[in-house]
């Protein structure tokens, strides 16, 4: 057995709209990479891989595809949220940009952007899917402080 351990490196999302995820995506800056449309055909399966040119693999599989190669895959309770998907944004004005242009395009606004106590803007939507996206500006030491419970 090799001494290297698990690197993380990639993040399957099923999604049961594949257009509308794909553009939520997009409008987050992720770039289509790899969109081999229905396979195998007569499926109705898809996957659509995209990034941003730095991080993890993200791939998008519709229901279909998730079957093909999870034989244990379920469909998930819709009011759970056990994934919360992060995406770092280079100033606290671009995550309350960002997220305004996304609840303004008919998205969930799930957490307004706000000054969190480990020092980063934050805010949360939900994309078409359901999952959470956290937006989060660089941390600023400075700005960190000890939430009331």
């Amino acid at each position: 057995m090799s001494d290297e351990g698990p690197r993380f490196n990639q993040v399957n999302l099923v999604v049961e709209d594949m257009e509308a995820a794909v553009a939520f995506y997009q409008a987050l800056g992720m770039t289509v990479r790899f969109d081999g449309g229905e396979w195998p055909p007569g499926s109705g399966a898809r996957h659509v891989a995209l990034d941003n040119g730095e991080g993890a693999i993200f791939e998008l599989d519709n229901p279909a595809m998730a079957r093909i190669y999870h034989a244990g895959w379920r469909s998930p309770d819709p009011e759970a949220r056990t994934v919360l998907l992060g995406f770092s944004l280079p100033s606290r004005e671009a995550v309350d940009e960002t997220y305004q242009a996304l609840v303004a395009a008919g998205h969930t606004g799930r957490q307004e952007p706000y000054d969190a106590f480990f020092g980063a803007r934050y805010a949360v939507v939900c994309d078409p899917a359901g999952n959470d996206v956290g937006l989060m500006s660089p941390i600023d030491q400075r700005r960190r402080y000890t939430p009331q419970l």
